[in-house]
């Protein structure tokens, strides 16, 4: 075993684990399959899960089914229609999931060069292919580094923004409610932008970006405390939680830009 954290024996950073569904979770897993591969059999080329379902710690009735989806062509205004129509149709039948989030990469980016450090290491190291084509297999382990954090939450100002938008303008409690946790998320994970380009470790868990958040910058201390409970079970005012999200993504941006 690896000293370091989220790596294995020889220093790259671990794969999800091969193991079997959540009991509750593998149904709707399963239908997910059959209708997208019956629906789309020459768009679809490959289906992974991520997340907490992919890694096999969902919570019933909180958390979402993450699922990317690579499509052999960049899909029409009638393709994005239909898929749209499908994943509600899905979200609707399981209530077992919050959401169900679609993530879609079209094959030719997937596969380019400049992609590689973004969906090589997202394929390789992040999801578990459950229907066609694995991309992951293309890929050679990947090990820490700044150049694969900046590649997956580089867009942090853009997307916690979008978040704070959303709740603004959520109309019920629980669509305010998933969003503060998927912000919160977010706002963790992207803590790992503040690694150093020699640190061996990779963090994995919320636990960990937050751990990472307050060791590189004790400052944030109260935030990486404030969003790692948030991400659990929201409470409080979404006025404020919108306020220190936009807070945090500044100073965040701030000391990101400061990084050798």
């Amino acid at each position: 075993m690896s000293q370091y954290p989220g790596v294995d024996a020889d220093g790259f950073i671990q794969c999800l684990p091969e193991q079997p569904l959540q009991p509750l979770f593998a149904p709707l897993v399963e239908e997910l399959c059959a209708l997208l591969s019956r629906r789309f059999p020459a768009l679809l080329d490959g289906l992974y899960l991520y997340g907490s379902v992919a890694r096999g710690d969902a919570r019933p009735g909180t958390s979402d089914l993450d699922v990317t989806l690579v499509l052999a062509w960049a899909p029409s205004p009638e393709e994005t229609q239909r898929l749209e129509a499908t994943r509600r149709e899905l979200q609707a039948r399981h209530p077992q999931v919050s959401k169900i989030d679609f993530d879609i990469g079209v094959l030719s980016e997937v596969l380019a060069p400049g992609n590689l450090y973004r969906w090589g290491f997202w394929l390789k190291h992040q999801c578990r292919c459950i229907w066609g084509n694995d991309l992951g297999l293309r890929f050679a382990p990947f090990r820490p580094s700044r150049t694969i954090a900046q590649a997956v939450n580089g867009d942090f100002p853009e997307v916690l923004e979008g978040y704070a938008q959303q709740l603004e303008q959520a109309a019920s409690t629980a669509e305010q409610q998933r969003l503060q946790r998927a912000a919160a998320r977010k706002a963790l994970r992207s803590a790992n932008l503040l690694r150093g380009e020699q640190e061996r470790g990779w963090p994995s868990t919320l636990h960990e970006h937050a751990q990472l958040l307050t060791a590189a910058e004790p400052g944030l201390s109260g935030y990486a405390a404030f969003f790692l409970q948030q991400a659990y079970a929201p409470q409080g005012p979404v006025a404020d939680f919108v306020q220190r999200l936009r807070a945090y993504s500044a100073l965040l941006a701030g000391e990101t830009r400061a990084q050798p």
